[in-house]
C-alpha cells in the first residue's frame, strides 16, 4: 500500500505554544520517525512525505535556511538507522537547485539504503506536481526528438514512467494534517484515484495512533475506480 502525507501545521503548532516557527519544524521532523516505524504494522509499504515544495522558497530567507540545515542534519543522522530498520529512502523533486553538498548527501543516502525492503520512504524536496509534469513532458519531447520514442507510443502508463514517482506503486491514500482541505500541487497526476483523508491535527501531533485511525477510515472506503460494485 502507498500512502502520501502533506505534513502541514508546523508553524501553527509552534504559534499556539508561543514559540518561533522553527520549533514547529523541528518537532515535525522528529515526528517522521514514529510514522515510518508504524508503517509495517499498518501494511504500508510505501510512504511519501511532502517536505518542501517548489513554492516554499517564497518563505522568509531565515526560515528556508533553517529548513535546509535541518533536513541535511536529519538525513545525515538517520542513514544508519534506516539501514538497520530496512527503510529505503528516495528523494523526489528537482534537486538541481540544491547545493552540491546536499545533492551528494541525497545520492549517498539513497545508495546506502537501497537494500531496504520494509518501507519505501520518499521525501519530496523542491517538489511541485506541475513542475514534475512539465519536466516529464520535456523529457518525453526530448526522446521523441532524438528518435527514441514514437508519439503514438505515448500512453498514460508511459507518461507515468517519466514522473518522479516512476519506481513507486499507485497512490492509495493521501493524508493532509492541520485542517486544510487542498492538495497544494502535490501528486496531482498520481492522485487520480487516491482516497483523501483530512485531519485537524497539526503534523507535530500526528502520532502512530492518529495514523492508525486514518488507515482504519481508509479500510471503510469503497474504491470502485469508475466501475460499479
Amino acid at each position: 500500500m502507498h500512502v502520501a502525507i502533506i505534513m502541514d501545521g508546523n508553524g501553527r503548532w509552534a504559534k499556539k505554544r508561543g514559540l518561533p516557527r522553527i520549533f514547529g519544524h523541528k518537532a515535525g521532523a522528529d515526528r517522521i520517525d514514529e510514522i515510518v516505524r508504524a508503517c509495517p504494522s499498518l501494511s504500508v509499504k510505501s510512504l511519501t512525505l511532502f517536505a518542501f515544495s517548489t513554492e516554499n522558497w517564497q518563505r522568509p530567507r531565515k526560515e528556508v535556511k533553517f529548513l535546509m540545515e535541518l533536513m541535511a542534519e536529519k538525513i545525515k543522522a538517520k542513514i544508519l538507522q534506516m539501514q538497520r530498520e530496512g527503510v529505503r529512502i528516495r528523494f523526489l523533486g528537482d534537486r538541481t537547485v540544491f547545493s552540491k553538498k546536499m545533492q551528494n548527501l541525497m545520492t549517498k543516502s539513497e545508495a546506502e539504503t537501497a537494500k531496504g525492503q520494509k518501507v519505501n520512504l520518499s521525501l519530496c524536496l523542491n517538489y511541485g506536481s506541475q513542475n514534475e509534469i512539465v519536466r516529464a513532458v520535456r523529457n518525453i519531447c526530448h526522446d521523441v526528438y532524438e528518435g527514441k520514442l514514437q508519439i503514438t507510443k505515448i500512453t498514460e502508463d508511459l507518461f507515468a514512467r517519466y514522473l518522479d514517482t516512476r519506481e513507486l506503486p499507485p497512490l492509495d491514500l493521501l493524508i493532509r494534517t492541520s485542517g486544510e482541505q487542498r492538495i497544494s500541487n502535490f501528486l496531482l497526476y498520481q492522485s487520480a484515484y487516491a482516497e483523501f483523508y483530512f485531519t485537524q491535527t497539526f503534523w507535530p501531533d500526528f502520532n502512530a495512533e492518529e495514523f492508525a485511525r486514518a488507515m482504519e477510515d481508509f479500510k471503510q472506503r469503497q474504491r470502485r475506480f469508475g466501475k460499479i460494485n
